[in-house]
């Protein structure tokens, strides 16, 4: 299962990702990271039968946590097929179809929201 893990401002200096794994034994695939002086993002796969307990060490220090379960989506009517989220996309989910249309898979989407920010047309949206 893919976790999204907020770490706010006050907390993102501290070790509380390290501590966490420490303390529960449980591996994180970490797939995208996100750290500067006020905030900390890091969207993460973690088998779900050690779900809760990494969430609840993560919560007991301040970290917010949550399921990514919907993926993206793209609006095939507001769509170009420019191909900026295909420039952009970590892991791969956008591509060209062999007639230059924009291909997704969904199932690769991590919910990084780095191609929402890039798309020109606003065609991409998470969660629906």
């Amino acid at each position: 299962m893919m976790i999204k893990i907020n770490i706010a401002a006050d907390i993102v200096t501290k070790p509380i990702l390290a501590e966490s794994i420490m303390e529960t034994g449980s591996l994180l695939n970490i797939s995208q990271a996100h750290f500067d002086s006020i905030h900390g993002e890091v969207v993460a796969e973690i088998p779900s039968d050690q779900f809760k307990k990494i969430r609840d060490a993560l919560v007991s220090r301040g970290a917010e946590v949550v399921v990514l379960d919907t993926p993206i989506n793209r609006d095939e009517d507001e769509c170009v097929e420019c191909g900026a989220c295909i420039s952009v996309c970590p892991v791969k989910v956008f591509s060209f179809a062999d007639d230059w249309s924009i291909e997704v898979d969904s199932d690769k989407c991590i919910q990084c929201a780095t191609c929402l920010k890039m798309c020109p047309h606003n065609a991409l949206v998470l969660g629906q």
